[in-house]
């Protein structure tokens, strides 16, 4: 057997023993590092979904604006809940759940009032559960149904004048890092006591049906819903805020509510106002109610058609945790050309189809999972086979090493007239620009060493005619970037002015330079430029039969950092507001577009920075 066909063998057992050791406390709910992935993952997913038509089982009564103004306070008293109460009661719903805490005193006749009205109708009262930590504790695995159940401190309970005439559901959900109620968990507990949750409660109602817990599922009646650990149901939002039918209290009130819109639904009646408080962060919305969120809840009970994340769903995402690495490396191994790489895309392609095809269907199948258990191992043996092939790109590096030996002409030239210039470093002011060529690495693993060296020559010629055109040094040439310093050998007032002037031309040369490149090179790579002033060290680096000058320093620094900023915002320049204000925005052309300013973080740097981006266009 080869030694290269043992290497392939050995990673992909590798790269499976990796899915293993992922998957495992996956399908025991235990992979809580990838929850963050997972959660914007299945944000991306149900964007992409689109909205979708809620089924017409809930009708919310929405104490909105309108109704508050009309009011003249907030919240509004229980003698005004009692009568939105009895006016949705006398149209036949099947239940009515009231999302208002009842826990302390009011006015006596407004409590008499509501407590009448709860005896007059079919509702369910909300309860909370209280919980010491801000996360959620959930139960220990090995108790049957109850298995890994949030367990709370303790309830806070509506006062017992209305808990004697409406039943009790705990509104707690499950959120994740950002916030949003991605499970809604259906019973809770303490060392004494079970609660089961607000909207099972009001379905409860509803069915006739006391609810029964089995092991994941939940049992009303002759109806089943899948839950996942800890007997929580996936919530699927339809859309943003006014998705599910919603009618506002002042309507009711009002008697303009008709009575085929509630009968035989379920009503929730609940606060939509601004500054309630009770508002969740969802996909759809940034602000949505959270009597919304009970009332997607609610639907996905009746209707059966929220998300399944249940023990099998967990299995199959452990399977593919497991072969998805061994099928990337075993294509990585087989061919590391174009189409080894089109075999490794469709593989990766066929697998977000279907995962999101489930995903439509109520389906969570995991994102998060297969990529933490294909990425790392792909990644590794391609960097394993790149490194053991690295013949061709020698050659590159060694006529790069070449290239950085020479100075500037203009320091040269300083140098034969100033033999002891910069003996000693010097701290001065200057104006830096950085240009690099985004994509390149990649591409050099695929081109060949001629091709790599023609591009290098054309692109190094761009940058040392434009940087000599505006009286900037280079300092260095970095393999596929160039670093050029406005203010050597001498600083000058017009330094800013021309760096701004060499990073704008640099950006449209280069953009036309690559447009006239073939289309397998000039699909591979793009530019990114930053460009920066102010306090600089200037230097000779270097032993004694070798040296450099060159500039060091935060400015250089800031600027380098600069070129992330362009690439994360897809601009071609990322322009300090300290070089900006320096050179004046008169020296911008008018055949670009200047955006800006943006507070941009830099890496390395505590604290935000103002940024202009410059594209051309």
């Amino acid at each position: 057997m080869g030694s290269r066909r043992l290497q392939t063998i050995v990673a992909m057992i590798l790269a499976g023993l990796w899915g293993a050791f992922l998957a495992i406390p996956h399908v025991r709910g235990d992979v809580w590092m990838l929850d963050r992935l997972e959660a914007t993952m299945a944000d991306l997913r149900t964007l992409a979904r689109g909205v979708r038509r809620p089924p017409p089982v809930v009708l919310i009564v929405a104490i909105d604006d309108e109704f508050v103004g009309h009011e003249g306070k907030y919240p509004v008293d229980r003698g005004t809940l009692a009568r939105i109460v009895d006016a949705v009661a006398e149209l036949s719903p099947k239940a009515i759940a009231l999302d208002v805490l009842l826990l302390d005193a009011g006015e006596e006749a407004d409590d008499v009032a509501l407590a009448d009205a709860l005896a007059r109708s079919r509702g369910v009262i909300a309860g909370a559960a209280v919980f010491d930590e801000t996360r959620q504790t959930l139960g220990a695995d090995g108790e049957g149904a109850l298995a890994r159940v949030p367990i709370a401190d303790g309830f806070a309970l509506p006062l017992d004048r209305f808990a004697q005439n409406a039943a009790i559901g705990i509104v707690n959900v499950s959120t994740d890092y950002a916030g949003t109620p991605r499970l809604s968990p259906m019973i809770f507990r303490t060392a004494d006591r079970l609660e089961v949750s607000f909207p099972l409660q009001a379905v409860s109602l509803a069915m006739n049906a006391a609810p029964s817990f089995e092991p994941a599922r939940i049992v009303l009646g002759d109806h089943t819903v899948s839950t996942d650990f800890g007997q929580r149901l996936p919530i699927s939002y339809y859309g943003p805020r006014g998705t599910i039918e919603t009618v506002g209290a002042t309507s009711v009130l009002a008697g303009n509510l008709d009575r085929e819109k509630v009968a035989g639904r379920i009503v929730v009646i609940g606060a939509t106002v601004i500054g309630s408080g009770d508002v969740f962060p969802t996909p759809f919305d940034p602000v949505l109610p959270g009597v919304e969120v009970v009332a997607t809840t609610i639907s996905h009970l009746v209707a059966g058609d929220g998300l399944v994340r249940d023990n099998r769903v967990r299995l199959a995402d452990a399977a593919l945790a497991v072969i998805l690495p061994i099928i990337l490396v075993a294509l990585l191994a087989w061919r590391r050309s174009a189409l080894g790489f089109l075999a490794i895309t469709a593989v990766a392609a066929l697998w977000l189809a279907v995962n999101f095809v489930f995903f439509t269907k109520g389906v969570w199948l995991s994102a998060a999972l297969p990529l933490a258990a294909g990425m790392p191992p792909a990644i590794v043996f391609g960097s394993a086979q790149i490194w053991l092939d690295r013949r061709r790109t020698q050659r590159l590096a060694r006529q790069n090493e070449l290239l950085r030996r020479f100075q500037a002409p203009a320091l040269r030239d300083w140098l034969a007239r100033n033999p002891d210039f910069l003996k000693e470093p010097v701290r001065q002011e200057a104006a830096i620009v950085f240009i690099d060529l985004s994509g390149f690495t990649g591409f050099s693993e695929v081109a060949s060493a001629s091709v790599m060296r023609e591009l290098l020559d054309d692109f190094y010629r761009l940058v040392e005619k434009d940087a000599e055109a505006h009286k900037g040094v280079i300092t260095n040439f970095m393999g596929d970037g160039a670093m050029i310093v406005f203010g050597l050998p001498q600083p000058t007032p017009d330094d800013p002015a021309n760096a701004m002037r060499c990073a704008v031309a640099l950006a449209a040369h280069a953009r036309a330079w690559l447009v006239a490149q073939p289309v397998t090179v000039a699909r591979r790579i793009g530019i990114k430029l930053g460009a920066h002033c102010g306090s600089i060290v200037a230097s000779r680096l270097g032993g004694g039969s070798q040296q450099q000058i060159t500039a060091t320093g935060d400015s250089v620094n800031v600027a380098s950092r600069l070129m992330e900023v362009a690439a994360q915002h897809r601009a071609d320049i990322a322009i300090s507001a300290d070089l900006y204000r320096a050179a004046g925005s008169e020296v911008l052309p008018s055949s670009g577009r200047l955006d800006g300013p943006v507070q941009s973080s830099i890496r390395g740097r505590s604290g935000t920075m103002s940024v202009w981006l410059w594209r051309e266009t």
